[in-house]
């Protein structure tokens, strides 16, 4: 499979004490034994994350079904969840590895035994670079990809990894103006190329870039600078000689991967897509850029979300209950021919307009905060904060009061450290210790706040997944 399965398996060993901060109070024994309590959602305290297992199971099942439908190959970015068990289930939906962004995120994935990883990034710290060799060395099913994008950074490795048994593939990263990383115009590229070539601990397996760096939204102007960028990879590639039977081709985060297969797809070269996101998605950045989205935006605020509701009049801002919707659920009912492992096929009934090449994705993380202050008639503040929730791609959505249903007319104002400032009607019923429920953006920076993060069906606490950011 490409990873440690015991090693995976053995995190349901690992003790449970006061160290994470999302489990409640006295908890104790291990994963394992805690699960087998049958613990809900409502024992737990708030702030808190929460991931939806059928969300995730279907999110996994997409992509991997469109991805061997369009002949790419997947690397996810493992830095999006940094959780081994998610990684374990995406190799095992026939991922080929995972790519990271940093030595530091390296060594978790060769702790628990990931056989072929790619470091988006050119490595050019010594004390990196040795390690990697070492590991080069002891474990010879290790494969190691990297990138480069300067003559100098060649150079750097190419003198650190002089002393290893075999040559480091490298891929030269085309970048462009306004871009982060990345060799800036082809020529630039393809000196970079003639030193990797040139370098005996180095070999020159392909070429990798990012499209994302250049759009930040589907717009017609933004998808045509992401296919600029690609053509300008595929000439790049097309020039190049390289020293592998198999060259690689690498873009494609979660945005604009059906760009990457569309303009890419058609070189003798394996595609490797990076998608990371894919796996929680959200509903934010991601719920309006996928290429697997929903096309019509009022169905897109997720379960329970704030579209309008049967029995929710005008100003009215707190629902009922909707039917089937048990308090604190965090997805609406399965549509009726789309199950949680359904990957491909028709239109679910009652979507809206799905975009062509495959299913949505669905918002798999819920973040859940508390009222602890009614101070002025349209103003509610709650438990949780930047510390909590992300906010670099938008602030949290409020969605659903716990036992009252969904929220109307109300908006996330600010993050404090602490602190969530919601904005409401005045006539809203939301009351000091109600628990609300927020979709997200940017799953990212949502999971690096949290070590351990409950994963629910419903109301059940059916998982408990362990991360190392």
């Amino acid at each position: 499979m490409g990873i440690d399965e015991e090693k995976v398996r053995a995190l349901r060993d690992e003790p449970l004490d006061w160290r994470y901060k999302a489990l409640p109070a006295g908890a104790g024994g291990t994963v394992a034994q805690f699960l087998a309590g049958g613990p809900s959602l409502q024992d737990f305290g708030t702030p808190l994350l929460t991931l939806d297992a059928a969300a995730l199971e279907h999110n996994i099942a997409v992509m991997a079904c469109w991805a061997a439908g369009a002949g790419v190959t997947l690397m996810p970015h493992g830095k999006s969840t940094m959780a081994p068990e998610l990684w374990r289930r995406q190799l095992a939906a026939g991922a080929w590895g995972l790519t990271l962004a940093n030595f530091p995120q390296m060594r978790v994935a060769r702790a628990f035994g990931v056989a072929r990883l790619m470091l988006a990034a050119a490595p050019v710290d010594p004390a990196g670079l040795a390690w990697i060799g070492r590991e080069l060395d002891r474990d010879p099913a290790f494969r190691f990809i990297c990138w480069a994008d300067s003559v100098e950074a060649v150079q750097i490795m190419d003198a650190a990894l002089r002393g290893t048994r075999r040559p480091v593939e490298v891929c030269v990263e085309l970048g462009g103006p306004g871009g982060r990383t990345g060799a800036r115009g082809l020529g630039a590229a393809r000196r970079v190329a003639e030193a990797v070539r040139a370098a005996p601990a180095l070999r020159l397996a392909g070429v990798a870039g990012y499209e994302g760096s250049f759009a930040h939204d589907a717009s017609p102007e933004g998808l045509a600078a992401v296919r600029g960028y690609l053509q300008g990879l595929a000439e790049l590639f097309g020039g190049l000689a390289f020293e592998t039977g198999e060259p690689i081709v690498t873009a494609g985060g979660s945005a604009y991967f059906d760009q990457v297969a569309d303009v890419l797809g058609g070189l003798e070269a394996r595609l490797v897509l990076r998608s990371g996101a894919y796996v929680i998605h959200d509903d934010g950045f991601y719920r309006a850029i996928s290429p697997f989205r929903l096309r019509d935006a009022s169905t897109t605020s997720g379960p329970a979300g704030n579209g309008d509701h049967p029995g929710a009049g005008p100003g009215r801002t707190c629902a009922a209950e909707p039917p089937g919707s048990g308090p604190g659920r965090a997805c609406a009912a399965e549509p009726s021919e789309a199950g949680p492992g359904r990957a491909c096929g028709a239109d679910p009934p009652g979507t809206g307009e799905q975009a062509p090449a495959g299913e949505p994705f669905r918002a798999a993380m819920h973040g859940w905060a508390r009222v602890i202050s009614r101070p002025e008639p349209g103003l509610a503040l709650l438990d949780a904060g930047k510390r909590d929730l992300p906010f670099d791609e938008g602030l949290p959505e409020p969605q659903h009061v716990r036992g009252k249903g969904p929220l109307h007319g109300a908006r996330v104002t600010a993050l404090n450290d602490q602190h969530t400032h919601l904005a409401v009607d005045p006539a809203c019923d939301l009351a000091c210790g109600d628990v609300v429920r927020f979709g997200l953006s940017h799953p990212c920076t949502a999971m690096d706040k949290w070590t351990l993060i409950p994963v629910i069906d419903g109301e059940a606490v059916v998982g408990l997944l362990r991360t190392f950011f």
